[in-house]
């Protein structure tokens, strides 16, 4: 299927990007198809039926136009997913007055978990997909430079804060893992998902090779507090940071 030409192409001239497209002053009518409207359908779609479920067809048939009418708008799978990030992590902020690289950083931490268990989806989208939007890279901006307030070189300032987002989505993407595994067995808790799993983990135990992970099992008290468990552990990322460049 051809798909239609965008702005330039036909003169050899280089296309406007997605984002400059979106900050150009509207000129159609405000019930003409824009971003804004692809990106609030493809946004709907992905949080009621899942990321998978987001298709220029299926897009098309939401807007109530031919398919051929979005693809005038967004080159692919990648556009889409740009917009939906940008989107949903538009509501990112600092904390009021913050300064400080550590709050700036766990505010960002904190906020992009939430957003992330909020709209599952991201999981699994491309990490340069994420990054590379105005939302995103107004979030990272903020990160950046409340560490390079500190003299510090470029590269480790960015090393930092991509310790961070790792830990961070990788974090975020167990959890939510997790939770659609347990959905989609039935398990309503913790304590469920431990009694189906429980006769792997007696095998497995009574084999005596895993002896710290049985006195986790056996004594641990927060095996279910996600949130406590994602703030220790960025806790020891930010600890980390500051005892490496010494700030």
């Amino acid at each position: 299927m051809a798909v239609a030409k965008k702005e330039g192409e036909e003169s050899g001239v280089e296309a406007p990007s997605l984002w400059e497209r979106m900050e150009r002053p509207a000129t159609a009518p405000r019930t003409s198809l824009t971003l804004e409207r692809i990106a609030a359908a493809a946004v709907e779609i992905a949080d009621e039926e899942g990321g998978a479920a987001v298709t220029m067809r299926r897009l098309a048939t939401k807007l109530g136009v031919a398919p051929m009418a979005a693809y005038r708008h967004v080159n692919g799978k990648d556009d889409l997913w740009a917009l939906m990030i940008d989107r949903v992590s538009r509501d990112l902020a600092a904390p009021e007055g913050a300064t400080d690289w550590r709050e700036v950083m766990r505010s960002y931490a904190v906020q992009t978990r939430e957003l992330m268990l909020a709209h599952p989806w991201m999981a699994a989208m491309p990490t340069a997909v994420i990054m590379l939007t105005p939302s995103r890279m107004e979030v990272a901006e903020r990160g950046l430079s409340a560490l390079a307030a500190h003299g510090l070189d470029a590269d480790s300032v960015m090393a930092a804060l991509r310790a961070v987002t790792s830990f961070v989505h990788g974090s975020a993407q167990t959890e939510i893992a997790l939770r659609e595994y347990q959905e989609r067995h039935g398990w309503t808790s913790g304590d469920e998902t431990r009694q189906a799993l429980a006769p792997q983990m007696r095998y497995l135990m009574s084999t005596g090779r895993y002896p710290t992970f049985e006195q986790y099992a056996l004594s641990a008290a927060r095996k279910d507090d996600r949130a406590w468990e994602f703030a220790f552990g960025l806790d020891c990322v930010l600890d980390g940071i500051a005892q490496r460049l010494g700030i």
